[in-house]
């Protein structure tokens, strides 16, 4: 065969156009790649909002303007709820006292239920519900009613309305109260989720709607017939939220009264187990003027007078209970602090809903090491307004700790019947003092780096005093399954125990990226 070798010139730019297509292609990647790293550097490093990360000077306070309270729900030998609450009754005294102001920041106020859907006892063991959120919004409707001078300001997630996809009916009601309602600006929060955050500011919001309109997707929050748009799914996807529980008002003479807790006035959350501290005076002003700072950076415009707060007397007998506010980022530090203080022989109790962030657990495992009593009592991750979770993160973190500490801290699992172990509250006793905190946050990276807003208060106080002997007999009560005889709080740790690689490494990743719900 005659080969023409005139051709062969010709030739060398086709092979040569390969090289050059695959540098285009990478240029094209990189000219999408680079604005959606620098969005998510910029998204999760931004100065946060003036106002939040708050770590106020401690305040003293009279050992009885602070008490702790407590939601607990179990079941008795037959399997019978047993449920014990306090949070929201004491929470409608606060509202019926005031004459002046309230300013309630919760998370989640709505009717919503999911299948968790019963006024009664369930013979085979799941708690009953209550209408937590009717009852709140009827509260502080005949609050306005009985006293029109009143000021209510009330600041909550748009997880409540479905981020517009289903607006509530509750907060159109009290608007119509004339209360002033806030739906928090989350786009000024960082991004604890920038693999998804960064596309969604780059182009996702842009198309996805305003949230009006019919929707054809489902309700993430509730099941039935009713359909959201794409922008609800769209802004859920971003995973952060205003995680606050906070409720402050004026008692009635001239003084301040509020609580600080993990409880939310949800209905699927009525039966859950939960912890708060409830506080009277001048303690509560640092977390006032935070909650105003949050009312006004997601747009709120309205005027506040000036709280005008009757000192306390000073503690009797030289007693000194400190109280101060923690916010954000600053409950971790706080935290840390505290367990590194802790020395041989001290004690440590935890129970948490849900923990996983890196720092604190390495924090706890050196202070087992050091010869600190270590317990931690964790929820099973199991249960999900009736759904079945798999267990993450508590359950590989549970391993990672007795494993680490070879043995050395103690855990224990909440036996849950379908509802949450929602508390959260971490107690240090020393010989000569106890540290105590408990509010909004988890022990997660989103919970305390920053990302969420959360609301702690932390107390500091003599061993002996009344908050402390409550703390010890509370968590004593449901880690070594006490009075009334019967009834089992919790469960060895082998219950529930997960020592899977897999579980653990879903669950790094998830904790490091933010792709995850905790």
């Amino acid at each position: 065969m005659t080969v023409d070798s005139g051709a062969l010139p010709d030739a060398a730019p086709t092979r040569g156009l390969g090289p050059r297509l695959r540098w285009v292609r990478r240029g094209a990647l990189a000219a999408l790649l680079a604005p959606l790293l620098a969005i998510g550097a910029w998204q999760g490093t931004k100065p946060l909002p003036e106002g939040l990360r708050v770590a106020s000077p401690w305040t003293d306070a009279p050992a009885s303007d602070v008490r702790l309270l407590f939601d607990i729900t179990a079941a008795d030998a037959y399997g019978r709820p047993v449920v014990q609450q306090q949070i929201f009754d004491e929470s409608l005294r606060v509202i019926a006292s005031a004459r002046e102001f309230i300013v309630l920041d919760q998370f989640l106020f709505n009717a919503h239920r999911g299948s968790l859907d019963q006024t009664e006892a369930d013979p085979a063991g799941a708690p009953p519900t209550r209408r937590l959120s009717r009852e709140l919004r009827e509260a502080l409707i005949a609050a306005r009613r009985s006293q029109p001078q009143l000021r209510v300001l009330f600041i909550t997630d748009p997880i409540n309305d479905v981020y517009g996809g289903a607006p509530s009916p509750d907060l159109a009601a009290l608007r119509a109260a004339g209360v002033d309602v806030v739906i928090t600006d989350l786009d000024r929060l960082r991004d604890s989720n920038p693999v998804y955050s960064s596309l969604w500011r780059l182009g996702v919001r842009w198309w996805s709607g305003d949230g009006t309109g019919l929707g054809w997707l489902p309700n993430p929050l509730a099941e039935g017939p009713q359909r959201v748009t794409l922008r609800a799914w769209a802004r859920l996807l971003n995973m952060k939220a205003n995680h606050r529980k906070v409720l402050i008002a004026d008692d009635g003479a001239g003084g301040l009264a509020g609580i600080v807790g993990s409880m939310n006035p949800h209905d699927a959350s009525s039966a859950h187990s939960n912890t708060a501290v409830q506080v009277r005076g001048a303690a509560l002003e640092p977390l006032l003027a935070g909650e105003l700072a949050v009312a006004r950076f997601s747009g709120w415009r309205g005027e506040w007078p000036s709280a005008r707060v009757a000192p306390s007397p000073a503690p009797a007998g030289g007693a000194r209970l400190r109280v101060r506010t923690l916010t954000e980022g600053a409950i971790r530090d706080a935290l840390l602090e505290q367990i590194a203080l802790a020395e041989r022989d001290d004690r440590i109790d935890l129970a948490m809903f849900y923990l996983s962030e890196r720092r604190i657990i390495d924090a706890l495992v050196e202070a087992a090491a050091r010869g600190v009593v270590v317990r931690v009592l964790l929820d099973p991750n199991r249960d999900a307004f009736g759904r079945e979770k798999n267990g993450i993160p508590n359950r590989p973190v549970a391993s990672e700790l007795v494993s680490r500490s070879d043995g050395a801290i103690k855990l224990r699992w909440y036996r849950t019947h379908g509802e949450q172990f929602h508390s959260k509250l971490f107690a240090l006793h020393q010989a000569n003092r106890s540290w105590l905190t408990t509010g909004s946050a988890n022990l997660t990276r989103r919970n305390v780096a920053d990302f969420n807003l959360e609301a702690n208060l932390a107390i500091e106080a003599p061993p002996d005093a009344d908050i402390v002997q409550a703390a010890a007999v509370w968590f004593e009560t449901l880690w070594s399954n006490r009075a009334p005889v019967g009834v089992e709080y919790s469960t060895d740790f082998g219950t529930f125990a997960d020592p899977a690689q897999s579980s653990y490494w879903a669950y790094r990743l998830m904790e490091a990226t933010g792709l995850s719900s905790f």
